[in-house]
């Protein structure tokens, strides 16, 4: 697993650290005042080993500093005392990065202070006014930038601290006080939608090096089922634009939570763009591809995504598609790294079950809960043939290949389950018709048309008229096929009670009006419906 620094991040704090600040001019101006100019000297360009000696001999002290003093009338927090100095601000962030890196016990110890946070989120809705008069966007503002690089170091220190966090015994402190863990969760809960938000920004620019900021920060807090849970409720905010990001290195369209023209190729396994073509590696430019490294990191997140069960798998295929989605990136995946992590979030998502959809162990592989929706979306998007392509190459990641015989074996197991008729029902359900095989097979009409009409109360007929009723204007393979199944409907149940109840549902209504459609495909099937229609009608 990569964990470099972002090099975006990197630079613009090395940038920082290299101006020049004058300290002086500040504490005459008020900005800040002499005792804090005095604590920031103490740690400010000093050795690693005094720095990190200075802070743990008076970690209350560089806890006020930071986070200022809670009770009335106390010392306010450096950042409030600097917040009209844009250099000062900038120069304080980037330090307090250094000393939560280079001083261990420093996080737990400002996350004792009761509002351990509120010193920070206020620079994420910043925007301050440039040399020209005009306001900065937040995406171009630094200040945000390095408040929220902090803001996730404090959140993932939180969110991995025990339930008591004891700031270690200093001369200045002779017994360490605790935090409770429910006050710590609570504060945890008001920040990080806030922080999420902010991330959500950097994950939309156009500019890469901020993409992978916004990724690898979501990396750093998906670390238990609160940050998680947290996350998937902002999905049009958090998840969406990762999902836009794999639609891209995967060369298929961009179009919510449709696949557009590109629905027929993803739904039937077929090839699409070969992966050179879209991803390429994180130092190119150009073409509009996705770097290799940035893929990877999205794959991470929707990888810690997937520890929470099915429930996650569902909501993701619901809103997404993620399983067809997934099917297509593995297919041509361009490095083993990232064929290991599809695989095992696909392992994730497809084994969970009722009885450890609470778990993080995927190793149980149960397919009650996950196959209402995702084992067939899977068998839809051709995901065992997915995999019996990546068995072809030559891998030898452990982990990988274990992950791939857990899937084959879920896979295959599932489909010597599944009738023709499932397969037909679990693509109604998806709402994606293509030409599968069951659609122009005579024999499967006659066999299931009863089941069609009349199991669960009408259940795939209503599905039925629900897909014609939409236009799928990037997919119009859609209503072609759709227009078939009401032909094949109409010819071998012919009766005129079945006909009356299509009639009410729209269905005749319908396909005479794609009779106009600018598809050619369209148009042929639905005249075939009508003609059906047409000709027991006149046979009554």
């Amino acid at each position: 697993m990569s964990t470099d620094p972002p090099a975006y991040l990197l630079s613009l704090q090395a940038n920082i650290r290299a101006r020049p600040i004058p300290w002086d001019g500040a504490v005459r101006a008020g900005h800040l005042t002499e005792g804090q100019l005095k604590k920031i000297k103490s740690v400010d360009k000093v050795r690693k080993e005094q720095r990190r000696r200075t802070v743990e001999e008076d970690l209350p002290a560089f806890r006020t500093l930071l986070l200022g003093d809670p009770g009335d009338g106390g010392d306010a927090a450096v950042l409030d005392t600097a917040r009209k100095r844009v250099d000062v601000v900038q120069y304080i962030l980037v330090l307090m990065g250094d000393l939560l890196d280079d001083v261990p016990p420093l996080a737990p110890a400002l996350l004792e202070h009761p509002s351990p946070y509120d010193a920070f989120l206020p620079f994420l809705r910043a925007s301050r006014t440039t040399g020209g008069g005009s306001k900065s966007t937040l995406v171009e503002d630094p200040i945000p930038l390095l408040a929220s690089a902090v803001l996730c170091r404090l959140l993932s220190a939180a969110l991995t601290a025990p339930a008591t966090t004891n700031a270690a015994p200093t001369a200045s402190s002779a017994a360490a006080t605790s935090t409770n863990r429910p006050a710590l969760e609570e504060e945890v809960g008001k920040a990080l939608p806030k922080l999420y938000s902010y991330l959500s920004l950097l994950s939309r620019s156009s500019d890469s090096g901020l993409q992978d900021i916004a990724v690898q920060q979501y990396s750093a807090l998906l670390r238990n089922g609160q940050s998680r849970r947290i996350f998937l409720r902002q999905r049009d905010e958090t998840v969406a634009p990762l999902v836009e990001t794999l639609r891209a290195a995967a060369g298929l369209e961009k179009s919510g939570s449709d696949y557009g023209e590109d629905a027929a190729t993803v739904w039937s396994g077929a090839a699409a763009a070969p992966a050179s073509s879209t991803v390429r590696s994180a130092g190119d430019s150009g073409g509009g591809g996705v770097g290799l490294q940035l893929l990877y990191h999205v794959l991470l997140v929707l990888w810690q995504l997937s520890f929470e069960g099915v429930w996650v798998g569902d909501e993701l295929e619901e809103a997404y598609e993620i399983i067809p989605l997934y099917a297509q990136l593995l297919r041509f995946s361009p490095k083993e790294k990232t064929t290991r992590v599809l695989l095992s979030t696909l392992r994730n998502l497809l084994s969970s079950s009722s009885s450890n959809s609470s778990s993080t162990d995927p190793s149980s592989l149960s397919s009650s809960s996950s196959s209402t929706l995702l084992l067939p979306a899977a068998t839809l998007a051709r995901l065992p043939s997915a995999l019996q392509s990546i068995r072809s190459r030559h891998l030898t990641d452990p982990d990988l290949l274990d992950d791939l015989q857990a899937l084959t074996t879920l896979m295959d197991d599932y489909c010597r389950t599944q009738t023709t008729f499932d397969e037909y029902a679990a693509e109604v359900r998806s709402e994606h018709l293509h030409w599968s095989p069951p659609h122009r097979n005579e024999s499967f009409w006659r066999e299931n048309a009863r089941r069609i009409v009349d199991d669960l109360h009408g259940e795939l007929l209503l599905l039925l008229a629900a897909i014609l009723a939409k236009p799928w204007e990037g997919n119009k393979t859609v209503l072609a096929v759709a227009c078939n199944d009401v032909a094949w409907l109409v010819k071998v149940l012919p009766q005129q009670p079945l006909r009356d109840r299509l009639e009410k549902l729209g269905l005749k209504a319908r396909v005479m009006a794609l009779m106009a459609d600018e598809d050619q495909a369209v148009r042929w099937e639905s005249l075939r419906a009508v003609g059906e229609w047409l000709r027991y009608s006149f046979s009554a």
